[in-house]
């Protein structure tokens, strides 16, 4: 038992396929959805409680580094939509072969990226 094992595991080191990473962004999407629902259940309650809570709200919205922040959530949005309808294809048996879940993989990346660009556009 003189073998040279390593101390502790590199991560830094790991490289990832992209299957692999658009698993963790599926991870991480879902987990910011969840912690900022309370936030959008809140503004859909201002939103529609009144005319003066709305323009309040639309005030406070008109921030560009909300901008930024729900731009971001609505690319967690599709990111997790996307992925979510990639892992029920995969569990129907389609695309479970390598080349097919990298292809898989870029187009998540692909569509959900064009998705939060061309309505981020639409609601800036």
């Amino acid at each position: 038992m003189n073998k040279q094992r390593p101390i502790h595991l590199a991560l830094h080191l790991i490289k990832l396929p992209l299957p692999g990473i658009v698993s963790i962004l599926h991870r991480i999407s879902g987990l910011m959805l969840f912690c900022a629902l309370p936030l959008l259940l809140l503004m859909l309650q201002y939103s529609l409680a009144s005319i003066e809570t709305y323009t309040e709200l639309m005030a406070v919205l008109a921030n560009p580094v909300l901008k930024l922040m729900l731009l971001g959530l609505l690319w967690a949005f599709m990111h997790h939509f996307c992925a979510g309808i990639r892992y029920l294809v995969i569990d129907l048996d389609y695309g479970v072969r390598l080349a097919q879940a990298r292809a898989s993989s870029k187009w998540v990346i692909f569509v959900s990226l064009v998705l939060t660009v061309l309505i981020g556009i639409k609601l800036w």
